[in-house]
């Protein structure tokens, strides 16, 4: 068996498939953070608001996307399963293209809320992309591939936010809107021309249901703690992430420069995630996933205490900059354990469904970050943020104690 795994050949046409979906990652995530980090300021210039309105529509703006996502993920995953994860990541960039262009077009508040609202039913372009290469991939390199994978959209969120923030400074927050929705057409027209899936079509009466799919997972509770790692890893970004900005604005001022220099303290972790990223996929095809999971969710636990006390940018940069480094294997170690423990029939639905936890995680993340900064502080949202943080890891040690049990 252990030869056979490791003499697994790649598909024809996976170098090409994986440098665009990477590239149409990486177009993603630099798109959204070019643009989400300063929402809250476009906003600002929209109407006259109160402190706690302003945090208010900002975290509705950032989790309205992802209430529509968590609804409709699992229909989309359905389909995955039956039409193939190509024609999904071709749905997620086209429909992106237009309505992100269209949110620069905004003239209030609402318009910004429905179109993230529209946006978020048709989204899942890196969900897609990494569900399909994971497919084509040989298991022995799937820790890499993951990691590798993930360095598309950290890569794009480092660079999001200092080009965003420079664009926003310069020419206004509507511009980095119309030039993320110019990417993605780009993005739908790669994927749609260079992406070659070997994929067999399973008609919709053969799917079988994933009550039945899930009792032949041997360790299925893995996978459920896996599902909430998602959702509690990506609650923790979603929670800085609205008020990054206000937080900064806060220590400085309205300082002529407010957009870039939030730009460089949102970008910090994405750097961190790329320098550390591919080393900790190497090892992780190593020790193992869950060793990199508990590790990851220790320190970073512990990072979100000096981030809360500190009243400086640049301390605050420095450390998300060290978390962006112990984080780096939280997503992809989660995401390993579900290509490796999960059929093949099943991907798209279960991806689907991680999806959708870590769409809920999105929502819980930005209404708790801007709630709780907007009837308490910015640093008690760091503070909560690391209490969510160390209960998963409290999670995943005792799932995995049960499951080697």
């Amino acid at each position: 068996m252990s030869q056979i795994a490791t003499d697994e050949p790649f598909p024809a046409g996976w170098r090409r498939a994986f440098i665009v979906l990477w590239l149409g990652c990486f177009i993603t995530g630099m798109g959204y953070s070019m643009t989400m980090p300063f929402i809250s300021l476009f906003i600002n210039e929209l109407g006259t608001f109160t402190h706690f309105q302003l945090n208010l529509f900002s975290g509705l703006a950032f989790a309205m996307t992802f209430i529509s996502q968590a609804l409709v993920s699992p229909f989309w995953g359905s389909l995955a399963d039956t039409k193939g994860r190509k024609l999904m990541c071709l749905r997620a960039s086209g429909v992106m293209a237009i309505t992100i262009f269209v949110t620069g077009l905004a003239t209030n508040v609402w318009m910004i809320i429905f179109m993230r609202f529209l946006q978020g039913a048709f989204s899942g372009y890196i969900n897609n992309a990494t569900a399909l290469i994971a497919g084509e991939t040989p298991h022995r390199k799937s820790g890499w591939v993951m990691s590798t994978m993930m360095t598309a959209g950290v890569s794009g969120n480092l660079v999001g936010p200092l080009l965003g923030g420079a664009l926003s400074d310069w020419y206004g927050y509507r511009i980095p809107f119309f030039i993320t929705g110019g990417l993605m057409l780009l993005t739908f027209l790669l994927t749609l021309t260079l992406v070659e899936e070997h994929f067999t079509p399973i008609q919709p009466t053969e799917l079988k249901p994933m009550r039945e799919l899930l009792n032949l997972i041997p360790n299925v509770k893995l996978i459920y703690a896996m599902f909430v790692t998602t959702l509690i890893v990506q609650a923790s970004v979603m929670s800085i992430d609205p008020i990054v900005s206000l937080y900064v604005r806060d220590m400085i001022g309205n300082h002529h420069n407010l957009a870039l220099i939030a730009g460089i303290v949102a970008a910090a972790p994405g750097l961190g995630n790329l320098l550390s990223a591919s080393k900790v996929g190497h090892l992780m095809d190593h020790v193992g996933p869950e060793r990199i999971l508990q590790l990851g969710l220790a320190i970073a636990t512990l990072l979100f205490i000096p981030m809360a006390l500190t009243h400086s940018p640049a301390w605050l940069a420095g450390w998300r900059f060290i978390l962006g480094l112990a984080s780096a294997g939280l997503m992809p170690a989660a995401q390993t354990i579900l290509t490796l423990d999960v059929p093949h029939e099943a991907f798209g639905r279960i991806f689907s469904y991680n999806q959708s936890f870590q769409a809920a995680g999105s929502v819980l993340g930005s209404l708790m970050g801007s709630l709780v900064s907007g009837l308490f502080s910015y640093p008690a949202v760091f503070w909560l943020t690391g209490a969510t943080l160390l209960i998963n890891l409290l999670i995943v040690m005792v799932t995995r104690t049960r499951t080697a049990k």
